[in-house]
């Protein structure tokens, strides 16, 4: 069996233990943002990773909307995936309209099952946007049910509950997000900047809130933008997180790894089981002392 590396499957307690890891975002660019650079790490090491789009996109762009947005943003996110080394769902619930409703319980639940998962990564429920919200929210409610034999009886329950995390956020209230793992991703920075750069709906034409300015002249047009991002907000987004988590970062990893570190990716969780800690880390860190851009994590579940 192919062994994978303590940094890049932190949580997982068995050195030589291949994982299936599920993401879970709101839309077709969330799991991309918030878990692109593990994801390449995890893909790099063996394990498979998925990413699920809850919700279609199909109202996210000033100028396009319903089904030929839709695809689009579908065909966006494979392109990003063909990079990262993922593979990618996008499930057909319109964009805006996702509800916390049981039906959508149960097809979170499947999803989970079908991949047997053992990391699931999600949204924080405190959002400003309802996509995001409702997403989290069935994910938590499925954290459980996921081991239900006679929930959704037609798909097999799993036999050991996985681990679930929440991806990081700005959010304060009710609670801040705080990370208890850090997981450095230097070495895949730049397939995941390539990577979100592929979904130009979004990054190059502003999304929802773009205009016509937005749009590039042409093929030579749209690289310079591409070009820029990846210098620009793809980059300080990360740095950003390096910086605010700083002394998670040296406290994790370590004074010479964590002081550098240019940018970053956390993620955070909610009580419960199967739960690494921050001491453990500590001790089993002293392999990656060269790195300097991170995904930090909170575990959940």
């Amino acid at each position: 069996m192919k062994r994978s590396r303590w940094l890049v499957v932190g949580w997982s307690r068995q050195r030589a233990l291949l994982m299936r890891i599920i993401c879970f975002g709101a839309h077709p660019d969330d799991c991309e943002i918030f878990a692109g650079g593990t994801a390449a790490l995890w893909s790099d090491a063996g394990h498979q990773v998925k990413f699920v789009s809850t919700t279609n996109g199909d109202i996210g762009h000033w100028q396009q909307a319903g089904g030929p947005l839709a695809q689009r943003r579908l065909a966006e996110v494979q392109a990003a995936a063909r990079i990262l080394g993922n593979e990618v769902q996008v499930l057909d619930i319109h964009d805006g309209e996702i509800l916390p409703t049981l039906e959508n319980r149960r097809t979170i639940t499947r999803l989970i099952r079908q991949w047997q998962a053992d990391i699931v990564i999600s949204h924080r429920p405190n959002d400003y946007h309802p996509d995001h919200r409702y997403t989290a929210i069935l994910v938590q409610d499925a954290a459980y049910m996921v081991t239900v034999p006679f929930f959704c009886p037609d798909t097999p329950a799993l036999s050991k509950n996985p681990v679930f995390l929440y991806a990081s956020d700005n959010f304060q209230k009710p609670t801040p997000f705080q990370p208890d793992v850090v997981v450095p991703i230097d070495r895949v920075m730049d397939r995941k900047r390539d990577a979100l750069a592929e979904i130009v709906s979004q990054f190059i034409e502003g999304g929802c809130g773009g205009g016509p300015d937005d749009l590039p002249r042409d093929g030579a047009d749209l690289q310079a933008r591409q070009a820029q991002l990846k210098q620009g907000w793809f980059r300080q987004r990360n740095a950003n997180i390096a910086n605010r988590f700083r002394d998670q970062l040296i406290e994790l990893c370590g004074e010479e790894p964590g002081q550098p570190s240019k940018s970053a990716n956390t993620a955070a969780g909610r009580q419960t089981m199967n739960c690494g800690r921050c001491s453990r880390w500590k001790k089993r860190n002293r392999t990656y002392r060269t790195y300097r851009t991170y995904n930090a994590v909170w575990f959940f579940g």
